[in-house]
C-alpha cells in the first residue's frame, strides 16, 4: 500500500454555501479526467476524491458528513495527506460532440474533462445542476473555458426549472449529430442518464461513488456486482452497469453492510 505523502493546502475556494475547492501544493500531471486521490486527515479519516485539476493537485469536496466537515475546518499552509491517483477515467472520442453532465459536487471531474475536450478542438457542451442558483458550482469557470453552457435548477432560480437529466436529454435529442454523454453526480441522476443513453442508443460514460478503504482493489469494500469500483471504475461504460443488482439500489458502509441508496 502507497503510504500518503503530507502537503501544504496553497489555495482554498469558496464555491457555494457547501462546497470548497482546495489545491494542494503538489504536481500530478499523470492524473485523467474521473481519476480520484485519497485524501487523508490524521486522526479523522482517509476518503477518495474526484481530481479536478492536476497540476497543482485540485479537489472540490461538498460539506456532507465527518470527514468533508472537518476538510472544510482546515485553513490555507494546514497540511493534508494524498495518495494516487487511483481508477479508471474518462475516454474523450476521437472526433464528433461531447455532453458533459454534472450534478452538485460532481462538476470536479467534469470540469478536468470539459478542459481535456476544449483543448482536443471537441464541440462541447456543459449541463449543470442543483437544488438552487445558490449551489451551482464553478458557472463562472465553465464560461471561461469557452463551453456551451446550460444550467438547470430544481426551483427555477438559475436557468432552466427542473432536474438536470432532463435538460441533458434535451440537449442530446436536439443535437444535428448524437453526441458521447458523460456524467458525474447523484447515482440517481446517473440511473435516469444511463437508461436514456441506452433507449437513445448513445455512447455514454458514468462517474460511480463507493466508499472505500485502499482505492486500489485490495479491501473490497467498493464491491459492485462483480466490479470493483476503485479499479473496474469509478468511470464505467453505460453498457457495462446494465443489469447490475446494485446500481442505482445498494452500496456499502464502512462495516461492509449493504445499505439502499436514498
Amino acid at each position: 500500500m502507497t503510504l500518503p505523502q503530507t502537503v501544504p493546502i496553497r489555495e482554498i475556494r469558496e464555491e457555494t454555501r457547501t462546497i470548497r475547492t482546495f489545491v494542494l501544493d503538489v504536481r500530478l500531471p499523470q492524473a485523467e479526467p474521473g481519476q480520484f486521490v485519497m485524501l487523508w486527515l490524521p486522526g479523522v479519516d482517509e476518503k477518495p476524491m474526484s481530481i479536478a485539476h492536476p497540476d497543482p493537485l485540485t479537489v472540490t469536496v461538498a460539506r456532507v458528513g465527518p470527514f468533508s466537515t472537518a476538510l472544510h475546518g482546515r485553513k490555507v499552509g494546514d497540511a493534508l495527506g494524498w495518495r494516487g491517483p487511483y481508477g479508471r477515467g474518462f475516454s474523450l472520442p476521437e472526433a464528433g460532440p461531447v455532453l458533459l453532465v454534472s450534478g452538485g459536487c460532481g462538476v470536479g471531474p467534469i470540469y478536468f474533462l470539459a478542459q481535456q475536450a476544449v483543448e482536443r478542438g471537441l464541440p462541447t457542451t456543459v449541463a449543470l445542476g442543483a437544488r438552487t442558483g445558490l449551489d451551482l458550482p464553478y458557472v463562472a469557470r465553465f464560461r471561461v473555458l469557452g463551453v456551451e453552457l446550460h444550467l438547470a435548477t430544481d426551483d427555477g432560480s438559475q436557468g432552466e426549472r427542473g432536474y438536470v437529466t432532463e435538460l441533458a436529454a434535451h440537449l442530446a435529442e436536439r443535437a444535428t449529430e448524437p453526441p458521447t454523454l458523460y456524467a458525474c453526480g447523484p447515482e440517481r441522476m446517473l440511473v435516469v442518464l444511463h437508461r436514456f443513453c441506452r433507449e437513445q442508443g448513445i455512447s455514454g460514460q458514468l462517474s460511480l461513488e463507493r466508499y472505500m478503504k485502499c482505492g486500489f482493489g485490495v479491501c473490497g469494500q467498493c464491491a459492485m456486482d462483480g466490479f470493483l469500483v476503485c479499479q473496474d471504475g469509478p468511470v464505467f461504460d453505460a453498457a457495462q452497469l446494465d443489469g447490475l443488482r446494485d446500481f442505482g439500489a445498494a452500496h456499502r458502509s464502512a462495516t461492509g453492510r449493504r445499505l439502499p441508496i436514498r
